[in-house]
């Protein structure tokens, strides 16, 4: 009798999990993430998206809002829930297809040798692997008949980019809530949680007994100071402590992405041609 209880529990996890998004977090994460759907027009009717799922807090969280939407709107679209494994090792593959059988999430898993690649390169291959993984999502999803890719990327990746690029890149650039692919013809990448904090991501994910993949990077792995000494923890630390002496830097920083006043910039680069200019041309 115990075990059918158990069993009946587990049965009905994703509707608790699924309930409790639009109930507990209605304020922080829903609101947040339907902000960001209707204000970027991030889906169009008959879109079928690519929901990528890394098997982190933030790509699970979603693939459920998502799922939620879709129940409920009256724009018509598809979802194809999308896992990549570049390598994960026998235990971190075992926990996502855990948590998205739980979930009762459909997936469609696929591997790739993107971690080997990036060992055999060597040095911090951060970069290259990001590259590649995007690519490799792109083209099965462009090959299963999506014309867009979802990613977990939120509210804190964003506005810890503003600041790594200005400090490490001289230049003053974040991530876009939604762009068109370079390298494939007709499809597009978008960020539903560009609204969500991270903060309340954790509180989503703990509140529902999660355990999600922290990091599967095999680098990490090999070597804990790289993971330590990662320039995006760096700036996560600097918006904590400043969020001391002022409790909405973080949000002023992401509001000062969308009222950005050119008048009284020195020099910007042209987003088509990627040509610098001055304010001295029309001084």
């Amino acid at each position: 009798f115990r075990r059918m209880i158990l069993a009946k529990r587990e049965l009905e996890k994703h509707i608790e999990v699924q309930r409790s998004i639009i109930k507990k977090f209605r304020k922080t994460i829903w609101s947040n993430f339907i902000a960001a759907v209707q204000e970027y027009e991030l889906i169009k009717p008959n879109d079928k998206i690519a929901v990528c799922i890394s098997g982190g807090k933030d790509s699970v969280l979603m693939a459920c809002c998502l799922r939620q939407l879709q129940q409920f709107s009256n724009v018509p679209f598809e979802l194809v829930y999308l896992v990549m494994d570049p390598g994960y090792n026998a235990e971190n593959r075992k926990l996502i297809e855990h948590n998205t059988s739980l979930l009762k999430l459909s997936v469609h898993i696929f591997e790739s040798d993107i971690f080997e690649v990036t060992d055999r390169v060597g040095g911090a291959p951060c970069y290259l692997c990001a590259r590649m993984r995007r690519g490799c999502l792109y083209s099965k999803a462009k090959e299963l008949g999506c014309n867009k890719i979802a990613l977990g990327h939120h509210f804190n990746d964003v506005i810890e980019t503003v600041l790594m690029s200005m400090m490490y890149s001289s230049e003053i650039k974040t991530m876009l809530p939604k762009l068109h692919s370079t390298n494939f013809e007709g499809m597009e990448l978008i960020r539903p949680l560009y609204k969500v904090k991270e903060s309340d991501i954790i509180s989503w994910a703990n509140y529902n007994g999660f355990s999600f993949l922290q990091c599967a990077c095999k680098m990490t792995e090999k070597n804990a100071d790289i993971e330590l000494a990662s320039k995006r923890k760096e700036i996560k630390q600097l918006i904590a402590d400043i969020k001391k002496q002022n409790d909405e830097a973080d949000d002023n920083i992401f509001r000062s992405l969308h009222n950005v006043n050119m008048a009284t910039m020195p020099g910007w680069r042209d987003s088509d041609s990627g040509e610098l200019h001055s304010f001295l041309e029309k001084y």
